[in-house]
């Protein structure tokens, strides 16, 4: 086999996957890990999304494996240390997904603004309670960006436009950078962006340094009418924190994409008016879908023709498998 594909990656660029490669797509096979591991030792590629958890252990089991493909920009479920001491490629979309996060980040702005989601549910229901929905513009407030990658830095730009103000906290930006001189954006220290900002929003990945980053200390330093948005990583966030903070008042309102556990458990979330929930949706429109799926097919199809990945963290190239 040259390419097993244990999630549901599907599109015109995993068809021509298929054309030219022998491909076995079982999409539910990432929720049987005893499975995936007997048949991925047979292939000579790795097609996942978010769910499937590529151990040190399964990339072992995976004797003829010469890349695994993420499709997405995350690469916390993948084992990439394990990957490079085995000599195997990792590929991922690093940008192709960044538009669709940061466009649902403000319509997650806007929707905490301006009541959305509860003002539908009241006039389906056959209200038409103008008075029990007034909201807030986004003119003129402060948006508190904690991350100032792609995504972080495509959500400033949008702000912006809104009339926004916007502050930012990253430990790794070079404020020197005529590209973050272009954004019109202050960077601040984390507390001091906690302290200020009408909205806070998270675009930071999920390392050691971040897990828990979003903590009852730091949920305290926020404005009691400060809103919280999460698209990036569940785990970011102790979301019992966050929940006492939204019943007691300490901040106003929360929308999130991502949750610590995918799909979650039944949550206290789920009764809150004052919080705004979605599926980790952030990257699923047909436009960054098809760049994701096109771009990790491509880099496949490239190293098991002998060619390099162009989106590969680390080597492009196969070791494991490679002539001695």
């Amino acid at each position: 086999m040259d390419i097993l594909v244990c999630e549901n990656v599907t599109g015109p660029a995993m068809e021509d996957l298929r054309r030219r490669f022998e491909v076995e797509f079982v999409p539910e096979l990432w929720r049987d890990p005893k499975a995936l591991a007997t048949r991925v030792g047979t292939a000579r590629a790795l097609i996942v999304r978010n769910q499937t958890q590529v151990t040190a252990e399964l990339i072992a089991s995976a004797s003829k494996l010469e890349i695994i493909g993420r499709a997405g920009a995350g690469l916390d479920n993948v084992d990439t240390e394990a990957a490079r001491r085995a000599g195997v490629v990792v590929t991922y979309a690093p940008n192709e997904n960044s538009v669709s996060v940061a466009e649902l980040t403000i319509g997650l702005m806007l929707a905490l603004a301006r009541n959305i989601p509860a003002a539908d549910r009241d006039t389906r229901g056959g209200g038409w309670n103008r008075q029990a929905f007034m909201g807030n513009e986004l003119y003129g407030k402060i948006l508190g960006v904690v991350g100032l990658g792609r995504i972080g830095r495509l959500v400033a730009q949008r702000a912006i436009a809104f009339g926004m103000r916007v502050i930012a906290h990253d430990d790794y930006v070079d404020a020197t950078s005529d590209d973050f001189r272009r954004l019109h954006v202050q960077l601040v220290p984390l507390d001091d962006l906690l302290h200020r900002s009408d909205v806070v929003t998270c675009h930071v990945p999920l390392n050691d340094e971040t897990r828990g980053l979003f903590n009852a200390e730091r949920f305290g330093r926020m404005k009691p009418t400060a809103w919280f948005i999460n698209t990036s990583r569940g785990e970011v966030v102790d979301e019992e924190a966050l929940i006492e903070s939204l019943q007691r008042g300490r901040i106003g309102g929360a929308a999130l994409d991502v949750r610590r556990i995918e799909p979650p458990r039944t949550s206290r979330l789920n009764e809150l008016d004052n919080v705004i929930l979605t599926p980790h949706i952030a990257a699923f429109t047909h436009e960054a879908q098809h760049r994701v799926v096109a771009a990790v097919c491509a880099d496949v199809a490239a190293v098991l023709s002998g060619e390099a990945a162009a989106n590969a963290l680390g080597p492009a190239v196969p070791r494991r498998n490679s002539p001695s």
